[in-house]
Order: C-alpha cells, then structure tokens, then sequence
C-alpha cells in the first residue's frame, strides 16, 4: 500500500476543494487531528502497521466535507472505499479504517483501540492552550450555517458538551483531561 500517495492525494482535494466558509473543518483540522493522532498513538504503542491504519484515518476523517456537511462520515467512508484501493490498501485495513472514521460522529462510540485513538485525537483541542480559538472557528462555521446565532447559547452548548465528554485513552486523559476541566471552568466563570 502507498500511504504517501493517498496521503498527497487527500491533501491536495483538501486544500483546493473544501469551502472557505468551513473555518473548523478545513485541512488546518485535519492536519491537527493527525499530529494529535500520530502522538497518542505512540503513547499508546501501536505497531507500526495500525500507526499507519491509523494516520490514514486521521487525514480521510472529514473528507467528506467535500461533499456534504451533514453525514460527513459517511460520505468519508464512500470517498475512502472508492480511493484507497487505487492505493493498494486491501479490504481489511479500509474496514478498519471505515470504523475508526464512523466512531467520530458525535456521540463518539469507539469499538476499540484504534477508534478511541482518533475520536481522542479529533476532539483533542478540548484540553488545549488554543480551546477558544479553536472554538470560535466552529461557531462561525455553525453561525454561518444557521444553527448558532446567539453567544450564550453557544456557550451554554460549550458548558453541556464539555461536562459530558470524556476521553477514551488513558493516554488523552493524561494529556489533557486537567486543562478540559479547567477550559469548561472559565466558560461557566463566564455565566456565574
């Protein structure tokens, strides 16, 4: 399998095809949720066959953004089955590729290992220095879509998603559980 190839290829149709309008879930995403993924997975010691399983999945995980922005994981999913065996990637691995990418829709429900990994590693900024930033991104990008239009609902969503997330890898909890806590703990110092 080339894994440098179906690489090139998905960041290419990244960067020339999504829509300026898609302010989180533009290839800045996808390149952070493959850092993010890349880094848990060698905290959680992945050979070397699923460290790749696993960073194809990370960079195929929106692409379906291309095509639609609700059921984006399933449009991924078809963009992955039609792709990746011009690649070489066999039946097998693009199954398990497939299942990493679906666990992400949100609520994430990861079967195991690998799953966890990437829904850890696409949720990752929750517990990050650069959480608001991140943030106000995917409100504009709802805003513009209809679906926010007033900040304290915004927020009060923020406080609701981030009091009910939890991170799946011990690795992540680590990583960043404290500063998760401490991100929603300034949100509800905003509304106390």
């Amino acid at each position: 399998m080339n894994f440098e190839e179906s690489r090139l290829y998905i960041i290419d149709r990244l960067q020339s095809e999504l829509r300026p309008n898609l302010y989180y879930h533009c290839l800045n995403h996808t390149l952070d949720v493959l850092e993010s993924a890349i880094r848990l997975a060698k905290m959680e010691m992945l050979e070397e066959h699923e460290m790749m399983l696993i960073k194809t999945a990370a960079l195929y995980h929106d692409s379906g953004m291309l095509y639609a922005y609700d059921g984006h994981e399933e449009a991924s999913v078809r963009l992955v089955n039609s792709v990746l065996p011009g690649f070489g990637f066999g039946e097998k691995d693009i199954s398990r590729i497939n299942g990493m990418i679906m666990a992400t829709r949100l609520p994430q429900n990861p079967n195991n290992k690998l799953e966890q990994i990437l829904c850890d590693a696409d949720l990752d900024y929750l517990g990050r220095d650069d959480f608001f930033m991140i943030s106000h991104r995917l409100k504009l990008e709802w805003h513009e879509r209809g679906q926010v239009q007033v900040l304290r609902d915004w927020y009060h969503g923020q406080i609701d998603f981030l009091s009910n997330h939890s991170y799946f890898t011990d690795s992540a909890k680590k990583l960043r559980k404290q500063k998760k806590i401490d991100n929603l703990n300034e949100i509800k110092a905003l509304f106390s």
